[in-house]
């Protein structure tokens, strides 16, 4: 059942982003915030979204880019990136020292679609999804829970297989990219930096907090690899 504190009135929305209220309907009609009903929407949603967006001055990477990055913090080798480009992004990634910077230029390497869904397909969802895990953190895993990257081209069949429905509180959580998943699938198993990236996004604090923390360790040891 919704309760109030579940809810946002359009003006609660417009103070918490820092936006105008014509910017918050633009959000509901992209989808990038859920509305419930006329001039209400879903908190989790507009939550999510500013944690993700940070003050709207952060500027976010190209999806390419975004999994370039991740590629080099992780020491792999980035995919489809010309010598320009690495030079270019190497340079950035030693200028930032803030991880919750990080996260939000990170955000568009992938569309994120939060589910529910019957209990009983979770586990055959999260066989068919590249999960990075939150173990890799020291965070305990919940089985009730799936949160993973699929490809694009793969996702609305998942959705209809499983007969999913948008929920932005739902625990299903899918982020779909065009990037090779088989390049997402190796960064993933490399070490935790992917794993960091998505905890450092998370609605719950303490796995936000880890997530910003490795986040700074692999900013950190870019930096003194990348002087060497």
């Amino acid at each position: 059942m919704t309760t109030r504190g579940d809810l946002l009135t359009t003006q609660e929305v417009s103070d918490l982003l820092g936006i105008e209220s014509r910017q918050v309907r633009g959000l509901a009609e992209t989808g990038s915030i859920s509305r419930v009903a006329r001039g209400v929407f879903d908190r989790t949603s507009v939550e999510r979204y500013r944690l993700e967006r940070g003050s709207g001055r952060t500027r976010t990477w190209a999806e390419h880019t975004a999994w370039g990055a991740i590629a080099m913090l992780s020491n792999a080798a980035p995919l489809g990136l010309g010598d320009t480009q690495r030079s270019r992004l190497r340079a950035t990634l030693r200028e930032i020292a803030d991880p919750t910077e990080l996260a939000i230029r990170l955000r568009d390497r992938a569309v994120v679609t939060t589910c529910s869904g019957h209990r009983s397909v979770v586990e055959r969802i999260r066989a068919e999804l590249v999960v990075p895990g939150r173990r890799r953190l020291g965070l305990v895993e919940d089985d009730t829970v799936v949160d993973g990257y699929v490809h694009t081209d793969q996702l609305a069949g998942l959705v209809g297989r499983y007969r999913l429905t948008e929920d932005p509180t739902g625990p299903i959580v899918l982020r779909s990219t065009h990037t090779d998943i088989e390049f997402v699938k190796y960064l993933a198993a490399f070490n935790r930096t992917l794993a960091a990236v998505d905890a450092a996004t998370s609605l719950d604090p303490r796995e936000r907090g880890v997530g910003e923390s490795n986040l700074l360790s692999r900013l950190e040891l870019f930096r003194e690899n990348d002087r060497l």
